[in-house]
């Protein structure tokens, strides 16, 4: 991919003490993260642990938040989803939530609208390079799009506005591991271009495999901080979580086999 490095004014994305209520119930608390730019950050736990609200919290979506989400000297953390996508921050929540039935370029367009003509072109092109098997499903619905082309676009979707921070929730959930393993490098090339990114997956082995550091929730909380390797040299913590116990049994045709990070 030869997309240029976002700005350097932001090294890290700071999340700080974090609370979000769903019903007026905390699911997540006090919860604070590093996402340093150019760099895979992996966020673990169980299903019901907070991390699906902590992100959707983040990106504005969902409001009854507090805490702090710091972009360089900014707290965004009370802005509307705009601003926050504005400010660099993007996120790409659970359940690939595309327009079913606009077409591929269509869905690319909707996500570069409040960009200038120019970046939003050049944003698509960037999109189509680092995917490439949209370029012949650029005409086709999404909802004709198998659940591997609809991840592509939605990734595609987040990163054509150039952001300097992008939040990943499950990458994988769903996907075939041959899926899986073609869009592993793409979240390595990412980072590699100077995006910070922070990664949930339902596989350990691969967001371990991808990160520098990584953090676990259980139950709306942090139970672990620290660098991914410490992380995997410390399987009870794993297996306490159900991570590597239940993610054999999540996924489309991810039975009994795991994706290797590339």
């Amino acid at each position: 991919m030869s997309a240029a490095a976002p700005p350097a004014a932001a090294s890290k994305l700071f999340l700080r003490e974090m609370t979000v209520r769903r019903g007026g119930r905390p699911v997540v608390r006090d919860v604070s993260i590093e996402i340093p730019a150019g760099e895979v950050t992996a966020l673990l736990g169980p299903n019901g642990a907070g991390k699906s609200s902590l992100v959707l919290a983040v990106g504005g979506v969902l409001r009854e938040r507090t805490g702090s989400v710091l972009l360089g000297d900014e707290d965004v953390c009370r802005a509307r989803p705009e601003r926050i996508r504005k400010a660099g921050i993007a996120i790409v929540p659970e359940g690939r939530r595309l327009l079913p039935d606009l077409t591929v370029d269509e869905n690319l367009r909707v996500a570069t609208y409040t960009l200038p003509r120019a970046d939003a072109q050049a944003g698509r092109e960037r999109a189509l390079e680092m995917f490439p098997e949209l370029n012949k499903r650029l005409t086709n619905p999404a909802r004709a799009l198998s659940g591997g082309e609809q991840q592509m676009v939605v990734l595609a979707q987040a990163l054509v506005s150039r952001p300097r921070f992008v939040l990943i929730d499950e990458l994988s959930l769903g996907l075939a591991p041959v899926v899986v393993n073609r869009l592993v490098p793409t979240i390595r090339t990412v980072a590699e271009s100077g995006i910070g990114v922070l990664l949930i997956e339902q596989f350990a082995t691969v967001a371990l495999g991808l990160a520098n550091r990584a953090y676990l929730m259980e139950g709306g909380q942090l139970h672990y901080s620290g660098t991914a390797r410490e992380l995997l040299e410390k399987p009870e913590l794993l297996h306490q979580a159900y991570l590597l116990r239940g993610s054999d049994a999540d996924g489309d045709g991810a039975a009994g086999s795991h994706p290797t990070p590339a």
